[in-house]
């Protein structure tokens, strides 16, 4: 398996300018880049691509040695192929009919994370230390960066990042070949359903609460965000201001990946095959304002209810969820989430007004009475238990 292992970086001060500089001018080349592959197209109707300007490297290399020749050449050639990926999935958008989105030039604040594509080509992990206090990774340009390795590394370090989140900066190690830690059968088998109220609800009808990371922190973000209003641009309180939003927000998707991770081993240790549903969130969240010619209806309580699902980190939850299960041995099935909330588990009647609010759920044609979100998860786990059937027959 290949797995990502991220720990903190602890620069000393020269480090960390050196390490902004790094990104600096790893980002000077991506917007040059953008621009020659523009420039070539508008003038001249010429398609430049990765391998005309990992070629021009060399040059500039030469033209610049106190600035890009202090840095790693896979470094930078990963940076060109950063570029390479955004134009092919720019022209992948338009052939498939979406919203193309040509790549942009990076601003400052919005290139944070530059990648060596192998250990030991400008870069070099500290692989086999004698205490995980004094792991050190080396960077060209840089120097030996103290990480605070908070857990071991397995399999193979394929490729190093260094990312910068606020004023923190991280190491991120992608490795192949990585064990799985298959855990013991429990022959327990599970429906979830996602929702707001509850962030999951079991089909043998357990809840894992929602945390609301982003609704407990709300009155501290707006009172930082009323702050940034008063200051002045280009201000140094201002930088705080946006430092201090940063942190904020920072906080609350580490407050929301650490529950995520920890509702995600609960089920992964007491069940082998978890369904759940596919949700389409993108879709699901998407705004309801509509256009000036034809407006939306209900846009603020849509806004709310968008709000309250990206915050319960569905998304979050489940990708997680998936590669825990990778490792453990443990099956996910993902299912169709049309009618699991409106049908009956007990005799299958699918009607709305079966569900008569968020919480309770009452059969019109039998009668059946339960929680709603119960009634969903045992709808999820059938359907996903005949999917699973139907495949094993196949």
């Amino acid at each position: 398996m290949r797995r990502s292992f991220k720990f903190l970086l602890r620069p000393t001060s020269r480090q960390a300018a050196a390490l902004t500089a790094c990104l600096e001018d790893h980002r000077v080349l991506y917007n040059a880049a953008l621009e020659h592959r523009r420039t070539a197209y508008r003038r001249a109707g010429v398609t430049v691509g990765y391998g005309d300007q990992s070629g021009e490297l060399k040059h500039i290399r030469t033209e610049d040695p106190d600035g890009q020749a202090r840095w790693s050449f896979s470094s930078q050639q990963a940076t060109l192929r950063r570029l390479d990926k955004a134009f092919r999935a720019f022209f992948d958008r338009v052939k498939a009919g979406r919203t193309p989105g040509f790549p942009r030039f990076k601003g400052r604040g919005w290139f944070d994370t530059v990648e060596w594509p192998k250990d030991g080509d400008g870069c070099r992990w500290d692989s086999q230390p004698h205490h995980l206090s004094a792991t050190f990774v080396r960077l060209q340009g840089v120097g030996q960066v103290r990480v605070h390795r908070h857990r071991r590394v397995l399999g193979s370090v394929k490729t190093i990042s260094v990312k910068r989140e606020g004023s923190r900066w991280f190491v991120v190690l992608s490795c192949d070949e990585v064990p799985a830690r298959p855990l013991p059968a429990t022959g327990a088998v599970v429906g979830v359903d996602m929702g707001v109220a509850w962030l999951v609800t079991t089909s043998d009808g357990r809840h894992v609460a929602n945390p609301r990371h982003l609704a407990a922190t709300a009155d501290r973000l707006a009172a930082a965000q009323q702050d940034l209003a008063r200051r002045k641009r280009g201000s140094r309180r201002r930088r705080k201001a946006v430092a201090r939003i940063a942190a904020l927000y920072a906080k609350v998707r580490r407050q929301r990946l650490d529950g995520a991770h920890k509702a995600a081993l609960a089920l992964i240790r007491d069940y082998d095959v978890i369904v759940h549903e596919d949700l389409q969130i993108a879709n699901m969240t998407r705004s309801a304002s509509g256009t000036v010619d034809a407006p939306g209806t209900n846009v603020a309580q849509k806004s709310g209810l968008n709000r309250s699902i990206l915050d319960a980190g569905w998304g979050v939850f489940l990708t997680v969820l998936a590669h825990k299960a990778e490792s453990a041995g443990r099956e996910v099935i993902a299912v169709n989430p049309a009618n699991t909330s409106r049908a009956c588990a007990r005799c299958g009647h699918c009607v709305k007004e079966n569900r008569v609010t968020q919480a309770e759920f009452r059969c019109t044609a039998c009668g059946h009475e339960a929680h709603a979100d119960v009634n969903a998860a045992i709808n999820i786990l059938r359907a996903g238990l005949a999917l699973r059937q139907a495949a094993e027959a196949a």
